[in-house]
């Protein structure tokens, strides 16, 4: 399979899409988190890793819960791929499982490890996602209207930041790691 940078070559990158397409929107979500991973593997500082690790999760919170629910719903819709989307949803519960025990404790004993393997299940799905036979692909060949499904993304993003109280402990993890309250 040809690889960029580590990635799969994804069909989208042949594509000509629109800045509002909900692939390179989703595409880019996952390269942010990517570069988040990457830092907090590099971080020693334990205040530094606090505040990485509280932008990952509450990236990944709203990723999951755009893709949730409407990514996934339009694209069972348009493709009656079912087994793809079942491994997606379980791939989404494994990752909001330990997002959780991470936001209970980020003191306890085991957070890196259970950030390792975040990191690990996560680049599982983003490579799940973007291969070439990927939902991804499936999505653009189905014929999806991903600009309107991209504008409809952006606009629930938006509702989503700014109701930190349904993004739960990711405002205290990062007022408890010593940073500003406004999460980013």
């Amino acid at each position: 399979m040809a690889k960029s940078n580590g990635r799969p070559l994804s069909y989208s990158r042949r594509v000509p899409t629109s800045a509002k397409d909900a692939i390179a929107l989703l595409k880019a979500d996952h390269r942010q988190v990517e570069q988040l991973f990457a830092e907090f593997e590099k971080a020693r500082d334990k205040k530094r890793k606090a505040k990485l690790a509280d932008q990952i999760c509450k990236a990944l919170k709203i990723h999951t819960q755009l893709e949730e629910e409407i990514f996934y719903p339009e694209f069972l819709e348009a493709t009656d791929y079912e087994e793809i989307y079942h491994e997606a949803k379980v791939e989404h519960e494994s990752a909001k499982r330990l997002i959780a025990e991470l936001e209970a404790d980020p003191s306890d004993e085991y957070f890196d490890a259970r950030m390792a393997v975040l990191s690990k299940i996560v680049e599982h799905h983003v490579n799940e996602e973007e291969k070439l036979d990927g939902m991804f692909i499936k999505a653009r060949r189905a014929g999806m209207d991903l600009d309107e499904i991209g504008e409809r993304l952006q606009a629930r993003r938006s509702e989503l930041e700014a109701d930190l109280t349904w993004l739960g402990k990711a405002k205290k993890l990062s007022t408890s790691a010593g940073t500003s309250s406004d999460v980013r």
